[in-house]
C-alpha cells in the first residue's frame, strides 16, 4: 500500500466518486482508510449526560484502499504511484504521470545501493 496517514487522496468509484480529502486513518490489514469528508454517515444518539440533547452525529466511515488514488502535489492530479530505489538505497514513492517523488517509504539499505 503506497497510501499514508496524510495524505490528500481522490475517490475513483462508488458513491462519493470524484471527491478528494485528506486521509485521517489507514488500517493495514483490512486494507480500509477514512478519509475527511467522505462516506459520512449519521449516528442517531440517545440522550445522556455526556449529550445532553442527543440528535444525530455525522463521521466518516471506511472506504476500500483500492478506490481511492493519490493526488499528486506537484501536477495536482490523481494518479498511480510506484515505488523505485534511490542511489543511497531509500525506496520512495513516485507518480507515474510526471515522475515527481511523493515521499519516502523505506530507509536506506546497503543491498539496494547503487554502486
Amino acid at each position: 500500500m503506497h497510501i499514508k496517514v496524510g495524505d490528500t487522496v481522490k475517490v475513483v468509484s462508488g458513491d462519493d466518486r470524484d471527491e478528494q480529502g485528506k486521509v485521517l486513518s489507514v488500517d493495514r490489514k483490512t486494507g480500509m482508510l477514512v478519509i475527511e469528508g467522505v462516506r459520512r454517515v449519521y449516528k442517531h444518539v440517545r440522550r445522556s449526560q455526556r449529550n445532553p440533547q442527543g440528535g444525530r452525529l455525522s463521521k466518516e466511515m471506511p472506504i476500500r484502499i483500492s478506490n481511492v488514488q493519490l493526488v499528486c502535489q506537484s501536477c495536482r492530479s490523481a494518479a498511480r504511484t510506484g515505488a523505485r530505489f534511490l542511489n543511497d538505497g531509500t525506496k520512495e514513492r513516485f507518480c507515474r504521470k510526471c515522475g515527481a517523488a511523493q515521499g519516502e517509504i523505506a530507509p536506506p539499505r546497503k543491498a539496494h545501493a547503487k554502486k
